[in-house]
């Protein structure tokens, strides 16, 4: 992507980044949630001093954002689009064409972060640790042999975040309830061994890890309600966890996120079982930005605010990259 004299020159100030556009909202089943991380990036951004207007994606056709962004005017894109549109390429693509800085992974990470299934691939491939599973699809809807994964079972799409359309089943005769509501979210699906364990997260930012965190919600596992409603979940932050292990942890949420070709921020989600060994359930390349959110928590406990996590996220959209 190429960047012009003026980016250069707004990149050289740590305190003026041009015209900021936040884009939120989207197409996907997240964009209540990314309404929520947006607004909250707009307002400590202006509370900083910055130029920043409100995007609200509402479409993911190419032609009405391209007219949108350009009528915009803007210098830089700060992405808050959860799910499909924001974090499988497809606005990083377009701001490309139109030679605007944005944050986050460029088109090919986020196409691959958003396919647990392609990811978990690449992850096995070098020798890291993912849950057992089986694919199914729309077209070829057999369950078959998933009985050698024993119970319970994760039954979920293989391109939502949010935990949507996910659902735990401790019985075989739940699975068929289960896998039409992950059908509803997407055309391939994940059936997967349950992983008893700690979950964990990890928040990466600048190609370094940050503090461990520990999720301990008080529903049955980390759905929807207990990621975004405040007092349904403790996070340890940093975890409990010996030097060596969070260590090893680290490692493990780096490497997903290097072996992905992620750049700028993720997180990383991870259970650590009870051998002590951390299986990568999947990356975020778009992590939340809100209360609740756990980039940010992580970020606050390696000294970095609010504030400067947003503005170095933006500084490092003028910088290099590779796609």
């Amino acid at each position: 992507m190429g960047i012009n004299s003026r980016t250069c020159e707004l990149a050289n100030s740590r305190t003026n980044f041009g015209r900021i556009g936040v884009l939120m909202g989207g197409p996907s089943s997240e964009k209540k949630i990314s309404l929520k991380s947006g607004h909250a990036v707009l307002n400590i951004l202006k509370e900083s001093g910055q130029k920043v207007v409100p995007i609200i994606i509402k479409t993911d056709k190419v032609k009405n954002n391209v007219r949108l962004l350009k009528s915009s005017n803007i210098d830089c894109a700060f992405i808050a689009l959860h799910g499909s549109f924001g974090e499988d390429g497809g606005i990083q693509k377009i701001l490309e064409s139109l030679k605007v800085p944005y944050t986050g992974s460029g088109v090919r990470a986020s196409k691959l972060a958003m396919d647990k299934v392609a990811s978990r691939n690449i992850f096995k491939k070098h020798g890291l640790n993912v849950p057992p599973s089986k694919v199914i699809s729309e077209n070829s809807y057999k369950i078959g042999n998933i009985d050698k994964f024993g119970l319970p079972l994760v039954v979920k799409p293989a391109t939502q975040g949010s935990s949507i359309g996910l659902s735990i089943v401790d019985s075989y005769k739940n699975i068929p309830k289960a896998i039409n509501l992950a059908f509803k979210f997407d055309k391939r699906i994940i059936i997967e061994e349950y992983i008893r364990g700690r979950e964990l997260t990890v928040g990466i930012l600048k190609e370094k890890a940050l503090p461990v965190i520990e999720i301990i919600p008080k529903h049955f596992f980390f759905d929807y309600q207990a990621k975004y409603k405040q007092g349904l979940t403790d996070y340890i932050v940093p975890a409990k966890l010996s030097f060596k292990a969070a260590l090893r942890i680290k490692k493990a949420a780096l490497s997903a996120h290097k072996l992905l070709g992620c750049f700028g921020c993720s997180r990383v989600d991870i259970i650590l079982d009870d051998a002590g060994n951390p299986f990568i359930l999947e990356v975020n390349t778009i992590p939340g930005f809100t209360s609740t959110s756990l980039l940010p928590k992580a970020a606050k406990s390696a000294g970095i605010d609010f504030n400067h996590l947003c503005l170095e996220l933006i500084k490092l959209a003028y910088g290099p990259r590779t796609f």
